[in-house]
């Protein structure tokens, strides 16, 4: 949890509180790491140097009706502690990513990022992503 409580944006949603800057596992982060690791389709890879977990993201699998029943993988969840930034952490996770996504045949690979992160929409767009949609989120109380 701590390369959460490192990311230099906090996203707030109405009636929660910025996060601290040290984050704390709840419950409800066992519980989301349960139930990810039940299913299938979602997964949670950390990325080490020297035994210490200095990157994480998140893959999930969706199949969706456009597209022919296409599957897509979707990137989520992407943070590189900012000690090792620049070193080649981003660029391994998602080349991963990206690997995992061909292996199980998915039509494209797809992440949202925070509008206030322009280095890293560089940094995706370095890797060949491209802004072609415009993301939208309505947050439910």
């Amino acid at each position: 949890m701590g390369l959460f409580a490192d990311d230099d944006v906090h996203v707030s949603r109405p009636g929660v509180p910025p996060q601290p800057t040290h984050v704390t596992l709840t419950q409800a982060h066992v519980d989301a790491f349960d139930a990810i690791e039940a299913d299938q389709n979602n997964r949670v890879y950390v990325a080490e140097i020297e035994g210490q977990v200095v990157g994480t993201f998140q893959l999930t699998f969706i199949r969706q009706l456009s597209y022919g029943g296409c599957l897509v993988a979707q990137v989520e969840s992407v943070h590189v502690h900012s000690s090792v930034r620049s070193r080649g952490v981003g660029v391994t996770m998602l080349n991963f990513a990206k690997a995992e996504a061909r292996q199980r045949g998915a039509l494209r690979l797809q992440l949202t990022s925070n509008v206030k992160r322009p280095r890293a929409h560089q940094f995706y767009e370095r890797l060949g992503f491209s802004a072609t949609h415009k993301g939208m989120k309505l947050y439910l109380e």
